[in-house]
């Protein structure tokens, strides 16, 4: 059979990291200041974003339908402030959008028009409208009140009264002649005959003959006839003087307001919209004139109110009449200059699509096309908007109200229980307006991913992908361009200067943000909290400039603020309540090295990690996996465990092993595998019984083929040993063994990188199982020979004895077992 040999397992004599691969220095050498005054940042831009603002630019530019922006990355960079820039420098260039404003819809108020006017003619057109409403009721009543319009009017009453008095005269005449009178009742007419010039009793007409009462009675009936002819024509003649009277009305009122009219439509002739709305409100009053100069009339409750008199105090928006001819502005860019940019902060439906007032009359909510109000698509329209996404979606509607008004290009304004006709109410049905808006929204990666995977229209209306980085490389020419980003900062918040050696120091903790030596973080939130934060203690200090002492408290303190519970953590340990060695040596039994994130607390903690081993069937069973209290991570992380142990020590024989592995006290979850690499050296060291050093503590991932591969919160976990050490005292001893591949992340605290350089600390880089399990053990690791044996007294030979030991132990079991069955099933047959 042929055997892949593993790697040279030679007992290898391994050198801890040097004081200058801990901590990579920045340099301003080539910058020239004392302080960050002296710097040229005017036109300072937030570094490493290349991709971004490429991308951005692209986004704000392209006029192409659904090309809205999503900016995505993390929210420690202040992505809005850099799109707000970018984009109200493209939006300076270009044209004012229009104005939009709604008038009344004459014809069915319940859909009010929408007219679009020059920007800075909304504002205008509405002044103009006000004061036409405000002089209407003066020129109407001084129309109505001339002597021509008195004269004509009383022409046609006068006409009336002259042929109602002609009928009864002629009817009252024929009546005289019969012996007879017509008399007004309170009942009405009635005929009546009459004897010596008065009207007879029912006594004198008894006493008359029986013909000549039936004469009279034919005679009163024949002109009762005629009388009720003549007064079933009054109605309709007054009807027709009401005619001429109106007729009369509207061409004085039309005379009235055509000067008014056509001075509003002189200055806005150039829109054929709002020439044809005039024509159409002078049609309106035309109609309208009486309850104009009257608004009480016909409305008891309004007369009893008023007194019958109209209130000249009354604005035209309060006046039951005058309020048809006001304007509502919706969007005003009368003061822009270029497309507005807009901002929405609280992202509810209405504060994005605009909404529909109500008001309370007499306990019935009413409404009308002056109670509209806009959102801030209204407001951004012919420019943009930018949108928070997580405050977005979480508000009810707003998300699908959005989506709508994108795909249609219109806005339309309605509540949004209409929209799913979860109710009915009589409400307005504004004419929707134009939409020609960028909408940019702001959030994190995972929700731009989730909004991808699960809504179908999110990608054909947000094309443009912002992706903002959250590290950038680090170099000199970087670490130039940082500087002059510090400095444009400092200036922009009204802080105080700094010197160039806390600017250098504050570069070097930007890439202990990143746990990078070679990378920048571009968290310009974080950034910016500690400016701000040095800048306080420097003035509590009376400074003047920011200097490295203030740098420095402000980067402990933030440490100090959130450190409650690291400290409580390493309490423990120190007591002895949580178990940690960091002298001595023990066989199955490794320091392990977790981290804890919790809100703005990172740190690390030692954990001590235990194996126990016996004959099985080549199971590594994971504890924490067993009672629910691990990662997937970590549990495929244990698996590989099983498929390095069978690949290197299990060629030729069954893995005959039942392995156990364990977090000592640990009680919350254990998720990741960067402590894969030191469980697999607990396992060597219980399998072969070897002792292990305690006091190296380890991290770092392993494969199937036994290489160490990098792992996260390196510089947290150095220091969480550390400091256990440092308090029990350095023995020159102890150390953390990380992966080789982690070298270039390592920027560590100034107590620890002095400890290594007097070497009381020591940190070793390793790029195998063979090299760690060497440095623990103090023993080789030996290498396979021809006939696949491992040399006498290395890691190798004791691992591979136990475990054939094992197989041999259970091979001997199952034969013995399987004899004993065989033997109780022969002694059943007989």
């Amino acid at each position: 059979m042929n055997v892949t040999n593993p790697k040279s397992c030679a007992m290898k004599q391994l050198t801890t990291l040097s004081a200058d691969q801990l901590y990579q220095r920045a340099s301003l050498d080539e910058l020239e200041f004392s302080t960050t005054q002296e710097l040229d940042h005017d036109n300072y831009r937030f570094v490493g974003q290349e991709r971004a603002l490429r991308s951005a630019d692209f986004g704000i530019r392209i006029k192409q339908n659904g090309y809205n922006i999503y900016a995505l990355g993390p929210e420690e960079v202040d992505k809005r402030s850099l799109l707000e820039n970018l984009i109200e420098k493209e939006a300076k260039k270009q044209s004012v959008p229009d104005d939009w404003v709604y008038v009344c819809n004459f014809e069915d108020e319940q859909k009010p028009i929408v007219l679009k006017l020059k920007p800075g003619d909304g504002i205008r057109f509405r002044d103009k409208m006000n004061r036409f409403a405000e002089d209407l009721p003066n020129v109407l009543t001084s129309v109505f009140e001339s002597e021509e319009y008195q004269n004509r009017r009383q022409v046609i009453e006068e006409k009336v009264k002259e042929k109602e008095h002609e009928d009864f005269t002629e009817i009252q005449k024929k009546a005289e002649e019969k012996g007879l009178s017509i008399v007004r009742t309170p009942m009405g007419y009635s005929v009546s005959p009459v004897k010596d010039g008065e009207i007879m009793s029912m006594d004198d007409i008894k006493k008359m003959s029986e013909e000549d009462r039936k004469e009279l009675e034919q005679e009163v009936h024949n002109l009762q006839k005629e009388l009720q002819k003549i007064l079933r024509q009054i109605p309709e003649q007054q009807r027709k003087i009401k005619d001429e009277r109106d007729e009369l009305n509207r061409e004085f009122t039309e005379y009235a307001v055509k000067g008014l009219i056509e001075e509003v439509q002189d200055e806005f002739e150039y829109n054929s919209d709002v020439v044809s709305y005039l024509e159409s409100a002078k049609k309106d009053i035309i109609n309208r004139a009486e309850q104009i100069l009257n608004p009480a009339a016909g409305n008891p409750l309004m007369q009893a109110m008023s007194g019958n008199k109209p209130d000249k105090t009354t604005s035209p928006s309060d006046h039951p009449v005058l309020w048809r001819y006001t304007v509502n502005v919706m969007v005003n860019n009368a003061k822009l200059e270029g497309a507005p940019v807009i901002y929405e902060d609280h992202p509810i439906y209405n504060n994005l699509l605009g909404r529909t007032e109500h008001v309370s009359e007499m306990g019935a909510l009413t409404t009308d096309f002056t109670y509209l109000k806009p959102g801030s698509l209204h407001k951004a329209n012919g420019g943009y908007v930018i949108v928070d996404a997580l405050r977005l979606l979480t508000q009810p509607y707003a998300w699908d109200g959005l989506k709508r008004a994108l795909m249609s290009r219109k806005l339309k304004i309605e509540a949004p229980g209409e929209m799913y006709g979860l109710f009915s109410t009589v409400t307005l049905e504004p004419e929707p307006i134009e939409l020609n808006v960028k909408v940019v929204l702001v959030g994190s990666r995972l929700l731009y991913y989730m909004l991808c995977a699960y809504d179908d229209d999110f990608q054909n209306l947000f094309k443009v992908e912002v992706d903002f980085d959250d590290e950038m490389d680090r170099s000199p020419e970087t670490q130039k361009m940082y500087a002059v980003m510090i400095a444009g900062m400092l200036k922009k918040n009204d802080l105080q200067p700094m010197k160039k050696d806390a600017v250098v120091r504050l570069i070097e903790h930007t890439s202990r943000m990143v746990s990078d030596s070679e990378k920048l973080s571009t968290k310009t939130n974080d950034i910016l909290k500690l400016l701000q934060e040095s800048d306080y203690w420097s003035r509590k200090e009376g400074g003047e400039v920011i200097d490295l002492k203030a740098v420095e408290t402000a980067i402990e303190q933030v440490r100090y603020r959130s450190g409650r519970l690291r400290d409580k953590y390493r309490e423990q340990i120190l007591r002895n309540t949580i178990f940690i060695d960091t002298e001595g040596e023990a066989a199955g039994q490794v320091n392990g090295l977790s981290v804890v994130s919790l809100g703005n607390l990172v740190f690390a903690h030692p954990t001590r990690i235990t194996a126990r081993v016996r004959v099985g069937k080549g199971e590594v069973v994971n504890i924490e996996r067993e009672v629910e209290m691990s990662g997937p991570i970590h549990s495929k992380g244990v698996l590989i465990l099983s498929a390095f142990l069978g690949a290197r020590y299990a060629l030729d024989r069954p893995l005959s092993l039942s392995a156990s592995l364990v977090f000592e006290q640990a009680y919350g979850g254990v998720d990741g595998d960067s402590a894969s690499s030191t469980e697999l050296y607990a396992l060597l060291s219980a399998i072969g019984d070897i002792p292990i050093r305690q006091s190296i503590a380890v991290t770092g991932s392993v494969n199937q083929h036994g290489d160490i591969q990098p792992i996260g919160g390196v510089n947290e976990k150095i220091e969480g040993f550390f400091e256990i050490c440092n308090e029990r005292g350095l023995t020159g001893d102890q150390g953390v063994m990380i992966p080789k591949a982690n070298v270039k992340n390592l920027m560590l605290k100034a107590d620890v990188v002095e400890a290594v350089e007097n070497d009381e600390f020591h940190i070793y880089a390793i790029e195998s199982i063979d090299e760690g399990m060497s440095l623990l053990s103090g023993m080789e690791m030996g290498e396979r020979d021809e006939n696949g044996n491992y040399p006498d007294g290395t890691v190798n030979h004791k691992v591979a004895e136990k475990l054939a030991r094992f197989a041999s132990v259970k091979k001997q079991f199952t034969t013995q077992n399987d004899q004993a069955e065989l033997h109780a099933s022969t002694k059943d047959s007989k």
